[in-house]
């Protein structure tokens, strides 16, 4: 008896109409049976966010028999969507969760409010290797073409050798109009927006606000931070852990424990 083919899940925050999802998609084709759930459509910024309050519902897309795709819109949020597939669409566990392509760059801390990410670190949480995919150009008819190499190869590789329990991979893509040097294994770089509100008025002249702003890098001149690396032409690899607990501080604060 043959062994299965790998089971590839396939999500991301933009709704899979994006153009993101679909090169994604095409680049992974021929790795094993490929089953897309993404949004009916944007989420972008939904971090790990859950749909409680309402219910969820999904649809079938379409069926390619030929290049083994099943694709379903979903009602939800990323996370929803890998919900939704791990426990009641696929007809057994994944091999793989891969999330994006995003449009727009997930570095730094934006791996924080990622719809990507979120996706990527739930996949995690079911203990299925994951990755994110983000390329750093918001356009929605961006030329992903230098992406169909990085997504594929990586994608094969963590298929092969899997990843640490807990670790998923956030990976980063300059823009097209800038000469990729090739990967470099990062850490997040630290920083912070600032400037992150423009003031407008609607119509009744009420006062609105519209997110916007620009990140500040703390450590510019950093050359082992994702920031730098995408900087310098390089795509960046960044491990990143669903545990949130600082380790090396929890011994540090153990005289709190005499407060009480």
């Amino acid at each position: 008896m043959s062994a299965k083919k790998p089971l590839i899940l396939i999500t991301n925050d933009d709704g899979y109409q994006a153009k993101g999802i679909k090169s994604l998609t095409e680049s992974l084709v021929g790795l094993g049976e490929i089953v897309v759930v993404a949004p009916d459509g944007p989420r972008s910024g939904m971090s790990s966010a859950i749909t409680s309050i309402q219910p969820i519902r999904y649809y079938l897309l379409e069926k390619n028999i030929e290049k083994d795709i099943t694709i379903y819109g979903c009602t939800g949020t990323p996370v929803d969507c890998v919900k939704l597939g791990i426990s009641e669409i696929l007809d057994r566990k994944p091999d793989l969760v891969v999330s994006g392509i995003n449009h727009g760059s997930n570095a730094s801390i934006c791996v924080i409010y990622s719809g990507t990410m979120g996706a990527a670190i739930e996949g995690c949480l079911y203990k299925v290797p994951s990755i994110g995919f983000s390329l750093l150009d918001h356009h929605f008819d961006a030329d992903f073409s230098h992406t169909y190499k990085i997504t594929r190869s990586l994608s094969e590789s963590v298929l092969k050798t899997g990843l640490p329990k807990g670790v998923c991979l956030n990976v980063n893509i300059p823009h097209s109009t800038k000469e990729l040097k090739g990967l470099k294994v990062c850490k997040q770089a630290p920083g912070q927006f600032v400037k992150e509100f423009k003031k407008s008025a609607d119509g009744a002249d009420n006062e609105i606000y519209w997110l916007t702003g620009y990140f500040e890098n703390d450590t510019p001149n950093d050359t082992s931070t994702d920031e730098w690396a995408l900087a310098n032409g390089y795509a960046s690899v960044v491990p990143t852990k669903v545990d949130f607990t600082d380790h090396e501080f929890v011994d540090q604060m153990k005289n709190l424990e005499n407060l009480i």
